[in-house]
């Protein structure tokens, strides 16, 4: 090639860099638009409304800021999807097509599979405008958290709403409310029955995928969530709320990279890229909450990849406030981590690995219509309160059917031999309790005494398992699962030394926020 050829090459080349645009993979360009305030939520923006600056704007990697006039301008790809990143003290206005806070952009649509995707969008717009409406935002407040409503039909979509959307106390004020995957049971036609259900709450609810959420059919690991962006947008996304920075993320890698077989919870080096550039724009003193499906614990072997919770905690070393959610596992439990287990920041990083709406796969006896559906550590079917004060929080459970107060479950022997020793002892299921915890008891109001925490079979969920094999008429409903070790239960051994006759069984438990709750039991004895 000429000197010339090569001149000329060379400025094309840099030409090229300038204006975005790849000689390999898909070609970029170039998304403009606005992020304004929509002061009459008509979803356009109108001459006299005016541009919002420093708003992040981001196709799921790289995130820019608005400048002034409330412009912006990011180069993307085919398949990007192109989103706000919803900033404290506003919210994303009606009129954007139903409150939605994204573009997506696929020219040619989804790929052909069992389940629709997106249908092509054409042509690029002019502009992609994004309308905000301010909104008060108290830094003290309340969010609701759902682990995997997994509904695998319309009948245990109606069980959800039956046993838990209608629990929801309608006179408390959420300011919002995460389901953290499994939205659905691989029927990926129930995602807008499921909507539906969620909409009779009334108020804004943000959607994890899970891996039964996925398009099984699917290749690459890119192409796994082209129905749920149908349905919901991005799967990988982050907004503000007071002091609060909120990151949502798919974590399956699928089909998984070791085999090509199933899927391995991880996160890619593309969503990585968005979590760094990302947090670039969060104030240090902001609480950063994550939430995804598959736990960074690995409650059960090797589940999810070393490495990248590894680099998640790299990025998150700076911010001395974080917390992380996760459902999957249809158990409840509390896990720290501290340097000696990889956590770089200061103090520790709690994960909490949420229970589950759906409890049991929706299995167990059906009582008035609704299968009572306990998981297999004793936790009773639920959901979670996460209770924000500035960048501080602290969690709650809640039994669906159940008072606010039932917390804790006694498991109490009804009758013992007076005088004589046993083995026999009481057990305490502190649903939301960890290690950390202390929990109490007393007998007959005498002073009260330690109880020791232990990892073993809940006795009462152990004993609905031994009546379904022990029947000898068959249980409407499904058995439930065998049991497993509960990581929140405590044990005490019970005097048999005082006098005949019923005795006064108090437990107290006291959580790792300071909150404390009760529960009262008897026994008898002869």
């Amino acid at each position: 090639m000429s000197r010339m050829g090569i001149s000329l090459f060379s400025n094309l080349f840099l030409v090229s860099l300038f204006m975005g645009i790849s000689f390999s993979g898909n070609t970029q360009i170039v998304a403009k638009g606005t992020v304004y305030l929509d002061k009459n939520e008509n979803g356009k923006k109108d001459e006299s409304e005016k541009g919002i600056s420093k708003i992040a704007v981001t196709n799921g990697e790289n995130v820019v800021l608005t400048d002034n006039s409330g412009r912006y301008n990011l180069s993307i790809s085919d398949d990007d999807i192109i989103f706000v990143i919803k900033p404290t003290g506003y919210r994303i206005s009606e009129g954007n097509n139903n409150s939605k806070f994204y573009y997506i952009y696929k020219p040619n649509g989804s790929p052909d599979a069992k389940y629709s995707g997106v249908k092509p969008t054409g042509k690029l717009p002019k502009t992609i405008d994004f309308g905000l409406v301010q909104q008060e935002e108290s830094e003290d407040y309340t969010a609701l958290i759902f682990g995997d409503p997994q509904p695998r039909d319309l009948e245990e979509l109606r069980y959800f709403e039956e046993s838990v959307i209608k629990d929801i106390d309608k006179n408390k004020n959420f300011a919002f409310g995460i389901s953290l995957g499994d939205l659905v049971w691989n029927d990926l036609d129930l995602f807008e029955p499921y909507k539906k259900a969620i909409s009779k709450l009334g108020f804004r609810w943000y959607d994890v995928m899970g891996n039964h959420d996925m398009n099984l059919d699917a290749k690459e690991d890119e192409l796994s969530d082209e129905t749920f962006e149908a349905h919901f947008g991005p799967s990988t996304y982050s907004y503000n709320y007071a002091k609060t920075h909120f990151i949502i993320l798919d974590d399956m890698l699928f089909p998984d990279p070791r085999d090509s077989k199933g899927y391995w919870g991880g996160f890619t080096p593309k969503q990585m890229k968005f979590i760094e550039n990302d947090l670039k724009y969060v104030p240090r003193d902001y609480l950063v909450v994550l939430a995804f499906h598959i736990p960074i614990s690995e409650p059960y072997g090797d589940s999810f990849r070393d490495k990248d919770r590894e680099k998640l905690f790299d990025l998150l070393k700076d911010f001395p406030h974080t917390l992380s959610l996760s459902a999957h596992t249809h158990i409840q439990r509390q896990d720290f981590f501290a340097a000696e287990n990889g956590w770089k920041g200061k103090g520790i990083h709690h994960h909490f690995n949420v229970g589950t709406t759906c409890g049991d796969w929706n299995s167990g006896e059906i009582i008035n219509g609704v299968p009572d559906a306990e998981m297999r550590d004793g936790t009773p079917r639920g959901y979670a309160f996460l209770k924000i004060e500035g960048n501080q929080y602290s969690v709650d459970y809640k039994v669906a059917g159940q008072p606010d107060d039932y917390q804790v479950r006694l498991f109490v022997p009804k009758v013992m031999a007076q005088g004589v020793n046993s083995k026999a002892g009481m057990y305490a299921n502190f649903f939301i309790g960890s290690q950390k915890d202390e929990l109490l008891y007393r007998i007959d109001s005498s002073d009260w005494k330690p109880m020791q925490y232990v990892e073993d079979y809940d006795p009462s969920y152990a004993n609905r398992v031994y009546d379904w094999d022990l029947s000898d008429t068959l249980i409407n409903g499904r058995r439930p699962s065998n049991p497993i070790d509960s990581k929140h239960l405590w044990y005490a051994n019970l005097p048999t030394t005082l006098e005949a006759g019923t005795h006064e069984v108090e437990v107290k438990a006291t959580d790792m926020f300071g909150q404390v709750h009760t529960a009262k039991g008897s026994y008898r004895l002869e």
